[in-house]
């Protein structure tokens, strides 16, 4: 079997995850050969989140919440750029050991979006989230726990799959939030792919909003 396929293969598995539970089993199993095996897949988004994290969030501004950190990719390039005060979230403690070997994160934790998160309300300046709102992961109500442990004045982040946006609920839970004064929207992406070198089909769009 070629690494793309031992790619897709774990993709399969991680988009029919049934339960938060089924999620971080599969990762567990993936973790090992993640970083080679979507690399093999031209996987864009831990790497392009940085731009847009760069354009609203000022370098030196924190602290700022890798959201499903996964394996940690998007840390050493956020870190790159001037940005020390990052955390990480991940369900996978597997994941999440290989993203502390990269010394780019000054805290990790393990937990679910769609849970209660484990930090106080407004303690990020800003979070952001890359192959996270996806089939199989974190819904679309997740994003009102990420919202109260972000301040103020600060801005969330994230990508959603094409596939999910509207069956998953994504845009009746931004236009609620939007009507509750909770957050403005900011920016929002065209479609684009996930993948530059595989799976030419599998579209994300990016969206910022400012919390309010």
């Amino acid at each position: 079997m070629s690494i793309t396929d031992r790619a897709n293969a774990a993709l399969d598995s991680v988009y029919a995850s049934k339960s938060p539970a089924d999620v971080a089993r599969a990762y567990a199993d993936w973790a090992a050969t993640y970083d080679s095996e979507t690399a093999a897949l031209g996987y864009l988004l831990p790497f392009l989140i940085a731009a847009w994290v760069a354009r609203y969030v000022p370098p030196g501004q924190g602290p700022l919440l890798d959201a499903g950190c996964g394996t940690g990719l998007s840390g050493p390039s956020l870190r790159a750029l001037g940005y020390a005060d990052l955390a990480g979230l991940d369900i996978s403690p597997d994941m999440l050991a290989i993203a502390g070997a990269r010394d780019a994160y000054a805290e990790l934790r393990q937990g679910a979006i769609g849970e209660a998160l484990p930090w106080p309300d407004d303690h990020f300046r800003a979070f952001f989230s890359t192959g996270v709102f996806t089939m199989g992961h974190a819904p679309a109500t997740g994003l009102v726990d990420l919202l109260r442990i972000t301040r103020r004045g600060g801005h969330a982040i994230f990508t959603v799959r094409d596939r999910v946006f509207e069956a998953g609920g994504f845009r009746q839970v931004f236009d609620e939030l939007e009507a509750a004064g909770t957050w403005r929207p900011v920016e929002e992406s065209p479609w684009f792919r996930c993948y530059a070198i595989a799976e030419p089909d599998a579209l994300v769009k990016a969206f910022v909003f400012e919390v309010l």
